[in-house]
């Protein structure tokens, strides 16, 4: 489980009664975006042939930009069914893609994005090396973080990275 079972009103957007402005909500799926690209590689070096995750990062970049409606972005998305049809690395990279079309729906997701992702570096990692890399793409995550919603993510990890698998000690 990643979401809290209370909704922060900072990622709910103003008009749905929170805080969260609509630029803040799209930039939060614009990262969420980056943290699946760039464990993408572990999902397609074992089904090349399988465009579901990379369509579904194209998705969420379509929503962020304002190119499609949240229903369309979800309609396009087709990462977690491919996740299921795997285990290990890929797995863990494909539903990283799912989550972050997910932020296009509710932008909690976000964190979602970024955990699926390090549990993907993880398990990619050689033996005895997991901690490690997940440090280095926790870390790699935040340097892409945008000035903006760099403070609220951080806390958000702070707040849930119990409920995280504790992948945010980074």
């Amino acid at each position: 489980m990643i979401l809290p079972k209370v909704r922060d009103p900072r990622f709910i957007t103003i008009r749905r009664g929170g805080t969260l402005t609509d630029d803040d909500h799209r930039l939060l799926a614009w990262w969420a975006a980056a943290c699946a690209e760039h464990v993408l590689p572990l999902f397609e070096s074992v089904k090349p042939s399988d465009p579901r995750p990379r369509r579904t990062i194209e998705s969420t970049r379509a929503w962020a930009r304002g190119e499609m409606t949240m229903s369309q972005a979800r309609a396009a998305a087709g990462a977690n069914a491919a996740a299921r049809e795997l285990s290990g690395a890929a797995r863990y990279a494909a539903y990283a893609a799912g989550q972050a079309v997910a932020v296009s729906h509710v932008a909690a997701h976000e964190l979602g994005a970024a955990a699926y992702a390090i549990k993907a570096a993880r398990e990619a990692a050689p033996d005895g090396d997991s901690e490690r890399v997940g440090r280095l793409e926790c870390q790699w995550q935040r340097e892409q973080l945008p000035e903006a919603i760099r403070d609220l993510v951080l806390d958000d990890q702070r707040m849930r990275n119990d409920i995280c698998w504790s992948v945010f000690d980074c």
